[in-house]
């Protein structure tokens, strides 16, 4: 997701990043290293070099530090990116499963009623088209048990 500005809010102590579609709000406390009444941010810029999918700061001190547009989504819990996060670590899971199994890969395609070239796109980590209903049953066709635990948020 691109960045189309940033600025700093002193008032509330975080960062607020703008994107072409929302405005995100990023604490001074999450960044790294961390700004403080001694030590605070003189600038932050869009940095160019991370494609405009990250942002940079400096402090007084002259210490600098680099926030990735996907840190900014996970702390803002953006619905998009935890699902993309959801899949990335079922299918990190799917590939060590599909590794320690004793099923050969002609037996899962069959058994997933797939191609091999839809298999294959289960297990890329960086296709994002696939749904968590096509993750759950490969994992089912592997012998795993899926436990879907929901908990209230936090304060």
């Amino acid at each position: 997701m691109k960045i189309k500005s940033v600025t700093i809010n002193r008032r509330k102590k975080s960062f607020e990043v703008t994107t072409y579609t929302q405005v995100y709000s990023f604490p001074f406390a999450q960044a790294d290293p961390q700004p403080s009444s001694g030590d605070g941010i003189i600038e932050a810029t869009i940095d160019p070099e991370l494609g405009r999918e990250g942002f940079s700061y400096r402090l007084t001190s002259g210490r600098e530090g680099v926030v990735l547009m996907d840190h900014v989504l996970e702390y803002n819990k953006d619905p998009k990116f935890m699902r993309d996060l959801l899949l990335y670590k079922l299918t990190l899971e799917a590939q060590n499963r599909v590794k320690a199994s004793a099923l050969a890969k002609r037996e899962i395609v069959r058994r997933l009623g797939t191609s091999p070239a839809q298999f294959y796109r289960l297990l890329d980590q960086t296709n994002y088209s696939k749904s968590v209903d096509q993750m759950l049953m490969l994992l089912h066709v592997l012998d795993c048990d899926i436990d879907l635990v929901v908990h209230a948020k936090s304060a």
